[in-house]
């Protein structure tokens, strides 16, 4: 849409075009307005359940009448300073403690940018369709045995190497992205309704599919694991074969919450939480973070995942003001473990800002929403604009990880629209 109030029609562009992947960048550019005129730029989106998103930064052109949020910095509104991607990920629910939800991957998230003179009047609007699956990708529903999950699988003949998406309830978004980039990934919920116990077997066999697909290029599996599911990872790598490469975030370096069973005999007990420490905040967000008993004092130490039996290699990922449990001190104690039983197969990231919930980058940053088990409204921690950046440095370094310890060089292409 273009205004023809000025001399030039007023032009809102998204650069290089206004479709591209979930976790690609885009440029945003506008030209046709007046030197030194202030207008307003406004993101608004919906998720899967019909929950709103919104954002808007106020600038102020040029005096060619442009402006290029990749060079210039915003003056005013959702963020302040110079943000490419700050309309994206400063987006707020129009209801209080909403994550944004896209756990199915068919459709794209559709996000409008609408320009904005000093009056609110409108002068020009583009939609940015944001894709989660690229050309070619494949995606197949796994009803099998024990598993109940989706296979993606890259375009051509592969081979290519096998990840195991551990999510804690159902999604699908980072194992269709990852599939993007060229690895067949698996995904499974970690917890299905409410259960009492956990099986290892069932994860086992996650990795033996895997295995066995004839589009995998080798034995070795990969696991990407956030919060509890860090943990299954972990016994993962600890107590099955064939398992590679593990990145672990935000998770916990014991088995937390249910007790853990292989092969029909406990393998692990539960490393459980004082509900007496649960904080409540003024606002009634509850923080957990203090609540979790210390897997390294006597009633804990039993829960502890082995991980000293791992063959495999581990990237280590801890946000620093995450406030569901201490993750940093989880990696740290994992750290010290692994290395003084001579191990060196291990790396580690730490983000100084960042909350609990990393994710792909370029989604809307949340503070706080329901917990999907204890249905309290959790606040997850974080800083938007440190977050947002350590999701953008992460997702290439999980990359960079798989592709290191998977054998990635048999790929092929990824995927484009």
């Amino acid at each position: 849409m273009f205004s023809e109030n000025m001399a030039y029609p007023v032009r809102l562009r998204l650069l290089p075009i206004a479709r591209c992947l979930f976790d690609e960048p885009i440029v945003v550019k506008i030209d046709g307005l007046r030197s030194k005129q202030v207008v307003s730029i406004r993101a608004r989106t919906t998720d899967e359940r019909g929950v709103v998103f919104s954002s808007s930064a106020a600038y102020r052109a040029y005096a060619g009448g442009e402006i290029d949020l990749s060079r210039d910095p915003s003056i005013g509104g959702s963020y302040t300073g110079v943000e490419p991607m700050g309309l994206l990920w400063s987006m707020k629910p129009q209801i209080l403690h909403k994550d944004f939800r896209k756990t199915r991957v068919l459709d794209p998230v559709m996000v409008n940018f609408s320009l904005h003179d000093e009056e609110g009047r409108m002068l020009a609007e583009v939609t940015n369709e944001r894709f989660l699956m690229g050309d070619g990708v494949s995606r197949v529903p796994v009803q099998e045995g024990n598993i109940n999950g989706v296979l993606f699988t890259p375009p051509g003949e592969g081979p290519f190497p096998a990840v195991l998406d551990l999510c804690t309830t159902m999604s699908e978004k980072r194992a269709c992205l990852l599939a993007n980039k060229g690895f067949v990934t698996l995904t499974v919920p970690v917890h299905s309704g409410r259960p009492q116990q956990i099986h290892l077997d069932h994860f086992e066999d996650a990795v033996h599919f895997l295995q066995q697909l004839p589009t995998v290029n080798s034995k070795g599996v990969g696991i990407v694991s956030r919060s509890k599911a860090g943990d299954i990872a972990l016994s993962l790598a600890a107590f099955v074969r064939g398992v590679k490469a593990v990145v672990w975030i935000n998770g916990c370096s014991a088995n937390a919450l249910l007790p853990l069973y292989y092969k029909n005999r406990l393998l692990l007990p539960a490393l459980m939480f004082d509900r007496e420490k649960l904080f409540s905040t003024n606002s009634g967000l509850v923080i957990s973070k203090y609540a979790m008993h210390d897997p390294l004092k006597t009633e804990g130490r039993d829960s502890l995942v082995p991980i000293e039996r791992a063959c495999g290699s581990f990237l280590f990922v801890a946000s620093e003001d995450d406030l569901t449990w201490d993750s940093k001190a989880y990696m740290e104690n994992m750290v010290e473990r692994l290395t003084s039983n001579g191990k060196e197969n291990l790396e580690t990231v730490c983000y100084p800002g960042a909350g609990h919930l990393l994710e792909p980058p370029y989604g809307p940053f949340c503070s706080s929403c329901m917990h999907h088990f204890s249905r309290l409204p959790v606040l997850w921690g974080g800083e938007p604009r440190a977050h947002a950046a350590a999701e953008v440095h992460l997702w290439r370094k999980i990359q960079e990880f798989l592709k290191t310890h998977l054998s990635c060089e048999a790929a092929q292409t990824k995927p484009q629209l």
